[in-house]
């Protein structure tokens, strides 16, 4: 720990660094990988939609000793529906069959109390008409447009445009891998399941947005010195914030692998294993996205402007010339604005104690504080 502590203050010191950007190319291609085996699991396998979404109706049985495909085929021969059960942490059974209306659930009641050998009264129907799940999906792509549109005029008015435009990118590509993954390991889609969504689209972008932010500040009056490029000054970003968003990733992602992998995976909880995946998959997504997507993606938009250009080729002729003459001006990465009115080869101030001269600390500690 000692050592991952002294790597993220040298990190923020600007006493080491990674070429992020520079390697922008590898990172677009490894998302642009992930991203097309998503699309195809959306294509081949689609999502699981819940019952919420498609209606049905979902039997919550007592405590039975029956296995869960076996209740799975007494479900199925009962209704003449696909079912899905899931086995709940009491021993209770949990099992939701799509397309039936409410006068066929209560005969599938009574044949499930029989095939299950419980009692009727101790099962509990829960309906859910298509009409209510439709409406349940328009209002999640609903509020899911509006809460794009309201980032992008967010970022655009806070930052600028070409900020916005990449964090609009870095958020689909979020919502892309996390839902192929939905489709891929054929997870359940409920309500939890939008709600997830809804919370890490919001926590990739807080992300982002720490990283523009110290962007912003350090890119002020860049034109008005030769030592660093956008693209540079963007690497100083992403260094100086990186074990900042390492750190909180991580915390965030301890509680939720343990919803995930101890809830849902050991205790059975079915709800828990819907929401747990999303918010698992898209926190990694939105960390990744933020450092690896949005940041180089902004240093691409702008190093097309003219002044971007112009500086870009007046810092690599500066290096050139030095590189000729046997010097280095390599940038080095640093958290904090560039320093206009500093010479470009002026020395680090020393920062601390300073000793006094001798003659100003003589009759120091005496009585009457004068010199002999």
């Amino acid at each position: 720990m000692s050592k991952l502590g002294t790597l993220g203050a040298r990190l923020h010191r600007g006493e080491i660094g990674y070429d992020f950007v520079g390697k922008r190319k590898i990172w677009y291609g490894i998302s642009i990988l992930i991203t097309i085996t998503a699309i195809l699991g959306l294509t081949v396998r689609g999502l699981n939609m819940g019952i919420e979404f498609q209606g049905g109706a979902v039997f919550t049985t007592g405590k039975s000793s029956v296995s869960v495909a076996q209740a799975e085929t007494y479900a199925e021969d009962s209704s003449g529906h696909d079912a899905v059960v899931q086995k709940l942490g009491n021993g209770t059974l949990r099992i939701q069959i799509a397309g039936i209306d409410t006068d066929k659930s209560d005969q599938i009641k009574t044949e499930l109390a029989k095939d299950l050998k419980v009692d009727p009264e101790t099962i509990n129907a829960d309906l859910v008409g298509p009409s209510w799940g439709d409406q349940i999906a328009n209002k999640a792509w609903e509020g899911l447009a509006i809460f794009m549109v309201l980032v992008v005029i967010y970022l655009a008015i806070a930052f600028e445009w070409r900020m916005a435009a990449a964090a609009l990118v870095a958020l689909i590509h979020d919502i892309t891998i996390t839902v192929g993954i939905y489709a891929l390991v054929g997870f359940e889609v409920t309500p939890g399941t939008v709600i997830g969504l809804l919370t890490i689209l919001g926590y990739s972008l807080y992300d982002t947005v720490v990283v523009f932010d110290s962007l912003k500040e350090q890119t002020k009056d860049i034109t008005k010195q030769t030592r660093w490029t956008y693209s540079d000054v963007a690497d100083r970003s992403i260094n100086g914030t990186l074990v900042r968003s390492i750190n909180t990733t991580v915390v965030a992602l301890l509680p939720v692998a343990g919803l995930l992998f101890i809830g849902g995976g050991v205790l059975g909880a079915g709800m828990l294993n819907d929401i747990s995946l999303s918010l698992f998959v898209g926190l990694a997504a939105g960390a990744y996205s933020s450092i690896f997507i949005a940041t180089p993606l902004v240093a691409d938009l702008k190093e097309r402007e003219p002044q971007m250009k112009a500086l870009r080729k007046r810092v690599l002729a500066k290096r050139a010339q030095a590189a000729a003459k046997g010097e280095s001006l390599e940038p080095q990465v640093s958290d904090g604005p560039l320093d206009d009115d500093e010479p470009e080869d002026a020395t680090p101030a020393v920062v601390g104690p300073r000793n006094q001269p001798a003659s100003r600390a003589r009759g120091r500690g005496r009585p009457s504080g004068k010199r002999r």
